[in-house]
């Protein structure tokens, strides 16, 4: 799946705002986390597993340079063989979005965790959206909630574990702008928490424990028999 204008918007003062932010914040997410494989499904222009320490390190989607092409609703990957899979926008612009968080739950290993980078609707990112006239990237998307998003995870069998927003300052396009408003990302971060144009949201996967079946200590032992003693057979002497 190519998403029209992404290079482009990558490459503009917007773009470049929005991915420092991004790269900054899965360095801190992935960084503790352990295993033997770990994923990334789309946007292969950035790698936001560069600071984890896992041994096997991909990217997978369905155009690009990845190191697997793939369709995201069918992953060629085996069932609970993957530690981390890091999702970075690839719901909104997906037409499938159920399925591609039904493939990650079925990779993942029982307590694996996937990441998810998305726009949020209810910012001012949200607004440009819904009432701006520019339909390119990144304004073509459904934009997911995070409500909606954790909803779909728990149904799923997750547990979210840790969320947190960003990027405050209105989607301006031109960098003088961008760097005028950097003054509002800390006071977005203390008096409008939950209004910033972006959101990184870890979740694991939890899987019930089987029941462990012990011995019943309180049945008494069954008594060995006793062996009768053989008697002994007096030798006669001639």
């Amino acid at each position: 799946m190519s998403i029209p204008g992404l290079e482009q918007w990558l490459a503009s003062p917007q773009g470049r705002y929005v991915t420092a932010w991004e790269l900054n914040r899965l360095d801190l997410a992935v960084s503790d986390v352990f295993g033997f494989n770990a994923l990334q499904l789309g946007l292969p222009e950035c790698d936001f597993l560069r600071a984890n320490r896992i041994p096997l390190r991909q990217k997978a989607g369905e155009s690009g340079a990845v190191d697997v092409l793939c369709d995201l609703t069918a992953l060629p990957f085996s069932s609970h063989s993957t530690d981390l899979v890091v999702l970075p926008h690839m719901l909104e612009f997906h037409a499938d979005p159920h399925q591609i968080l039904r493939e990650v739950e079925r990779i993942l290993i029982p307590e694996g965790q996937v990441i998810i980078l998305g726009f949020n609707p209810h910012s001012l990112w949200g607004l440009r959206r819904r009432f701006g006239q520019d339909r390119g990237f990144p304004w073509q998307g459904s934009y997911l909630g995070l409500q909606r998003l954790k909803d779909w995870l728990k149904l799923l069998g997750f547990e979210v574990d840790r969320g947190v927003f960003g990027c405050y300052v209105p989607p301006l396009r031109q960098e003088k702008w961008l760097q005028r408003w950097r003054f509002i990302e800390r006071a977005g971060g203390r008096w409008w928490s939950l209004g910033g144009g972006i959101y990184l949201l870890r979740a694991i996967k939890r899987v019930h424990g089987m029941r462990l079946i012990t011995p019943n200590w309180r049945t008494r032992p069954t008594r060995a028999k006793a062996l009768r003693p053989v008697a002994q057979k007096e030798l006669h002497l001639d």
